[in-house]
């Protein structure tokens, strides 16, 4: 089984940037994407052999995920319990026979933080949702996590201490969920592995120098490792300024 997961920055701009071609070529069983911006109908993508699940934000051009899978699944829900309205379209859930799968796109706490204490509320909630899943079958969680979670996970680890996607909080909500009964799935395969990136500030040059955040993920029931065939990164595939992360089983 090929999974794929991929925040494409907008699904209507990466189309017209060879998101189709890439969708074909890398045939996976399950494709899930983050940061849509788009609402309902503003787009027909033809998938032969796919079966689409789609969550829109509210806002306009905002957020957004979508699930794309060969199989369909049993069940399906949109969204978590959340203190405040879950209306940005964040999270997508798929039942299968074997396991969930879970798509999110997990808030950004913002350049300068004012949106921290949101997100760890959104951690919080995110955590319990996969603990409740998990108690009845594997989960295969997948995304746009936003956070770099060692300094091997981003180019220039110092000066970022702090930051955005790098602060001790947002880190150690990743911790704390890995601690419950997670693995991350590259970092389980790979755990020295540098210079491995899934996104690159729109910056001069950025890219081409490989000055990157790791911050999309495949994040796995303990449960599920022994069956990890491979975890890998299409750094190459352009379109988005995050890259697809796939995932073998």
């Amino acid at each position: 089984m090929k999974l794929v997961s991929w925040n494409v920055n907008g699904i209507r701009a990466c189309v017209k940037k060879g998101f189709l071609d890439y969708f074909q070529k890398v045939d996976a069983d399950i494709f899930s994407i983050q940061e849509t911006k788009l609402q309902e109908n503003q787009i027909l993508l033809e998938l032969d052999g796919y079966h689409q699940f789609w969550n829109y934000a509210e806002r306009k051009g905002y957020s957004g995920t979508a699930v794309f899978t060969k199989k369909k699944p049993l069940a399906v829900q949109y969204g978590i319990q959340l203190e405040e309205p879950d209306n940005e379209g964040r999270v997508i859930t798929l039942e299968f026979e074997d396991f969930y799968l879970v798509n999110a796109y997990t808030p950004n706490s913002k350049r300068d933080l004012s949106r921290l204490g949101y997100r760890l509320i959104w951690e919080d909630a995110m955590k319990a949702h996969l603990l409740k899943l998990n108690d009845h079958k594997p989960v295969i969680f997948c995304g746009d996590l936003n956070v770099a979670h060692n300094e091997i996970d981003l180019k220039n680890a110092k000066p970022n201490i702090g930051n955005s996607g790098f602060t001790d909080e947002e880190r150690g909500k990743f911790s704390s969920l890995l601690e419950a009964g997670f693995i991350d799935s590259f970092r389980y395969l790979y755990p020295d592995r540098t210079d491995s990136y899934t996104w690159w500030s729109y910056m001069n040059k950025v890219r081409e120098r490989n000055i990157g955040w790791r911050i999309d993920y495949f994040v796995l029931s303990e449960s599920l490792a022994s069956s990890i065939k491979d975890a890998d990164i299409h750094h190459e595939v352009l379109g988005s300024d995050h890259c697809p992360i796939i995932l073998e089983m």
